[in-house]
């Protein structure tokens, strides 16, 4: 599970100020947590340290070739440049497995002066943890963990935010244009079959594909969807064909949580209708790209650099959503998207910010048939993935409030999964 251009960094960065200042740039429950632990012990005190003198390190699992990784490195230009640091005061490391080598180039980092050290993907949480043991006066922030907030090192931090928003919106622009594709005669309602390229069979992505899908139906109640899974969250050749597959198998507008252009490239080939992830493809395919959700990471990395400036705390564990625009969506691609996609996004994202509809409401979905009142979801991880947290109240599930990393793994009906990989 791992959770992933900077497009519209002129625009917010001018808000990041006046968000953090209103809402500690997270609007979510988790990130209301203030310096006590659950037990009652307090996190160690935090030493101010001048904003000249600040130093900040990034470990990327790929490079700028990735979606995802690029999404991070941009997030933190664009931070860099509102806090007014200079590029000497950034060391980034890219390439970084998650293995023990991602220890040591959190080690290496820290003894290069960073005071604060951020990693990008999901695997790298147990080495980054591990160097946070050992370097107390850094501040580590690990994006789309799930330990910090059992785990209560004073010095490590999670962050994610409510992308799955970001998905629902996608989706409403896919079931727009499905509902063009059948008013024009082009398909007909039962043909209403997307595909979803998927990196792995994780919370993540299921939390993903499913809040992309229920954004779909709610404009085109016939969608269906198939979900072929890669088994890599970084495999152009392996995306490029399960899209094709998905395509062959009928499928007539593909989606994807994958970091390649992989997908969209065989979308653009074929002439399919494609919602990509991370950021526009509408350069390289301008007939088929209709938009693109990310995560704007610029708000967090703000908000946690600026608390290392000032001396306070970093909640362990923070999200960002619609409100602090840390969820985004590119320019809709007008060549490629049905008439009226914007507006209907814009209703849509208004209604979500205030709780008027809910992503995972449970009356748009059934498992097995059945439209579930309770579910029991594992939010304070262990190794056997116990179930320890009720997250379906007033009619919905609470996805991203008791902890910021997705616990979706519902499987619903109207998805069809062709294969598993974990």
């Amino acid at each position: 599970m791992k959770k992933r251009k900077m497009r519209f960094a002129a625009l917010i960065l001018t808000g990041i100020l006046l968000m953090c200042s209103i809402v500690g740039c997270g609007s979510r429950e988790s990130s209301k947590e203030d310096s006590s632990s659950a037990d009652g012990e307090t996190k160690s005190s935090v030493s101010a340290v001048d904003l000249k003198d600040i130093k900040v390190g990034l470990i990327c699992l790929h490079d700028e070739n990735s979606t995802y990784d690029l999404n991070f490195i941009n997030s933190l230009e664009a931070a860099k440049q509102e806090l007014g640091l200079s590029d000497d005061q950034i060391l980034i490391k890219k390439n970084i497995p998650e293995s023990n080598e991602c220890k040591e180039a959190a080690e290496d980092l820290a003894d290069h002066g960073c005071n604060i050290i951020f990693a990008d993907s999901f695997g790298h949480e147990p080495y980054v943890l591990e160097a946070a043991s050992e370097y107390p006066e850094v501040q580590f922030c690990h994006s789309t963990g799930t330990m910090a907030h059992t785990e209560k090192v004073p010095n490590f931090h999670n962050g994610f935010a409510s992308i799955y928003e970001g998905r629902y919106l996608a989706g409403v622009a896919a079931g727009m244009k499905l509902n063009e594709m059948i008013d024009e005669g082009k398909i007909k309602p039962e043909e209403a079959v997307m595909g979803y390229v998927g990196a792995y069979t994780y919370a993540e992505v299921i939390s993903g594909y499913t809040a992309f899908y229920l954004g779909a139906k709610s404009e085109c109640p016939s969608a269906t969807m198939q979900v072929q899974f890669t088994g890599s969250w970084y495999d152009e050749t392996a995306e490029k064909e399960a899209a094709t597959k998905l395509i062959s198998a009928g499928c007539v507008l593909i989606s994807q949580h994958a970091d390649s252009m992989g997908a969209p490239t065989a979308c653009e080939n074929a002439g399919v209708p494609n919602i990509s992830y991370n950021g526009s493809t509408q350069d390289a395919c301008p007939n088929t790209f209709i938009v693109s959700s990310r995560i704007d990471w610029a708000p967090y990395y703000f908000y946690a650099i600026q608390s290392v400036v000032d001396g306070t705390e970093i909640v362990y564990d923070w999200t960002g959503d619609l409100s602090t625009k840390s969820v985004l969506l590119t320019t809709v691609n007008d060549q490629a998207a049905a008439k009226g996609t914007q507006e209907a996004i814009d209703k849509a994202s208004e209604d979500l910010q205030s709780g008027k509809i809910h992503v995972f409401d449970t009356a748009n979905f059934t498992v097995e048939g059945e439209t579930l009142d309770s579910y029991q979801a594992d939010v304070d991880t262990d190794a056997d993935y116990t179930p320890d947290t009720e997250v379906i109240e007033d009619g919905y599930f609470h996805e991203s409030e008791y902890r910021s990393a997705p616990y979706f793994d519902l499987r619903i009906d109207g998805i069809t999964t062709l294969n598993e990989m974990y």
